[in-house]
């Protein structure tokens, strides 16, 4: 029988207990604050709240996908540990080069790898790692977990509020006139991920009318669904925690027994969302 190692990258938001306790391989990328390159995730390097504070401060922050070298490190590692084929699932190729290394780390690699670009970020993505890690679990191939991860992250639901564009702006995420107007008409943007890009839903007057609109948004979503929740945050568990607990309320029927993640994003994602970001994602246990 064939044993298929898991990967992802570490914008994928899976706590290291829950990827050590479904064997996943999870690949840092990098976060850069002015002079100094951090692996993200790893013991010592930079996190959140280190985020937070250089972008409140206008120290230079950036961000860069995993090379090729040290996908194929990956794999090769997983190759070495007994793995005849290798699924690698990442974020949206459309917001990182980490898919393209992935395929370029591929070709080089001593088993096969099938890649799959999520077309998702965060926990939208981990979702759909989750749901391809039960597929191998379960004596599935890497083809039929590849499949079911695709299709649990297309039909997840990701929106966010940032309190200003401003960072988006910087990485290059959302367009400068963009950014510009949402600053001069002091509106707070909603936002979500469309085909893999980010994309405006709608802009509100206030803080507190963009959380109730998450909220409205993601019920929506979820229907009439069994679903997985999960609600993110930089620099604002308080709001974050506050959307959680209405959606627990909520959505109790759709969760059927399961809680709503909650947790603060990663250095790379903080990055580029910038401090006060609220995000939440609905995805579909009936996707997979």
């Amino acid at each position: 029988m064939p044993r298929t190692a898991l990967v992802t990258d570490s914008t994928a938001s899976l706590p290291p207990e829950v990827a050590a306790e479904h064997g996943i391989t999870v690949v840092p990328l990098q976060v850069v604050i002015g002079a100094r390159c951090y692996d993200e995730g790893v013991d010592g390097g930079a996190n959140a709240g280190t985020v937070a504070e250089a972008l409140r401060t206008w120290v230079p922050v950036s961000t860069s996908r995993p090379t090729p070298a040290a996908m194929l490190e990956a794999y090769e590692r997983a190759a070495a540990e007994g793995a005849t084929e290798i699924l690698s699932v990442h974020l949206s190729g459309e917001l990182s080069g980490t898919v393209e290394s992935s395929q370029l780390a591929a070709k080089e690699s001593p088993v096969p790898v099938t890649t799959v670009d999520s077309r998702q970020l965060g926990m939208a993505t981990g979702f759909g790692v989750l749901a391809a890690a039960d597929v191998l679990a379960a004596g599935g191939s890497a083809a039929e977990a590849a499949a079911v991860a695709e299709k649990r992250t297309s039909g997840t639901t990701s929106l966010f509020y940032v309190d200003t564009l401003e960072y988006l702006r910087r990485g290059g995420r959302i367009g400068a006139a963009a950014a510009l107007l949402g600053s001069a008409l002091s509106v707070k943007p909603l936002l979500k991920l469309e085909d893999g890009r980010i994309a405006t839903i709608e802009k509100v007057r206030t803080t507190g009318r963009a959380l109730g609109r998450l909220e409205e948004l993601a019920v929506s979503a979820a229907g009439d669904q069994k679903v997985d929740l999960a609600v993110a945050h930089l620099a604002n568990p308080e709001r974050a925690e506050l959307l959680a607990g209405n959606l627990r309320t909520r959505l109790a029927s759709n969760l059927d027994g399961r809680d709503v993640v909650v947790g603060e994003v990663g250095a790379v994602i903080g990055a580029h969302v910038g401090p006060g970001m609220v995000a939440v994602v609905v995805s579909p246990r009936c996707a997979d």
